[in-house]
């Protein structure tokens, strides 16, 4: 059976969703992050060398990263109902997107959230003001107009349809979902961002999505 190492508060958590649009049996490993420094578990590392999730063990093989993880399964599982079928028109876009989500969408998030924790973060008195200084500079020069770009690309990309790939939901949803959920938390853009919001609020409202939820467990992104 096919089995995902799912770590707590997750990327992992797509792959679960996922599982459940296909509708077919897997079973999760849980793994729960360290409180002080929200890192995975040595335990992971076990599983594959760079102690991350997701990864997921099928028929032998060991796979990390949610995009190869994604096009793994639908290429494997799907009948076409997620995923654009190899030569279909919107092939290309599907894939676009799924490598869009972590090469280009999550970075400026990433950063943000990394930027906010250095100005919170213990530390001598004397340093404060340099540590939020530096922050304050990264998140206005680089940081904000950096995710203010990417996020306008997102909301004008779901505009016509409120899906990124075509006129109904994919796989490729499911890839975006984390940026799109993180954007709403961290951003503080939300009121410039209507088809985001809208498709965030659709997806959680999918019956898959929260049986993921409900194996999984919930998770938060707000920081």
């Amino acid at each position: 059976m096919l089995t995902v190492h799912h770590l707590n508060n997750s990327r992992s958590q797509r792959v679960l969703w996922l599982l459940e649009e296909l509708d077919i049996p897997y079973e999760i490993r849980l793994y729960q992050r360290d409180p002080k420094t929200l890192l995975a578990p040595p335990e992971l590392r076990a599983i594959h060398a760079l102690g991350k999730s997701p990864v997921i063990e099928d028929e032998g093989q060991v796979m990390a990263e949610s995009g190869a993880i994604i096009e793994y399964l639908v290429d494997r599982y799907d009948t076409g109902q997620l995923a654009p079928l190899p030569g279909m028109p919107d092939r290309q876009r599907f894939t676009y997107w799924l490598h869009y989500a972590e090469g280009s969408a999550m970075p400026p998030l990433l950063l943000k959230l990394v930027a906010s924790r250095i100005a919170s973060a213990p530390m001598p008195f004397f340093a404060r003001p340099i540590a939020r200084k530096i922050a304050d500079t990264l998140q206005s020069s680089f940081v904000d107009p950096q995710l203010a770009l990417h996020l306008s690309y997102a909301n004008d990309a779901l505009a016509a349809t409120g899906w990124f790939v075509g006129d109904a939901f994919s796989a490729a949803d499911i890839q975006m979902s984390f940026p799109m959920e993180a954007a709403m938390a961290r951003s503080g853009m939300n009121q410039r961002l209507p088809h985001i919001a809208a498709f965030v609020k659709r997806i959680q409202q999918r019956p898959a999505y929260r049986r993921a939820l409900e194996r999984g467990g919930p998770y938060s992104l707000s920081g």
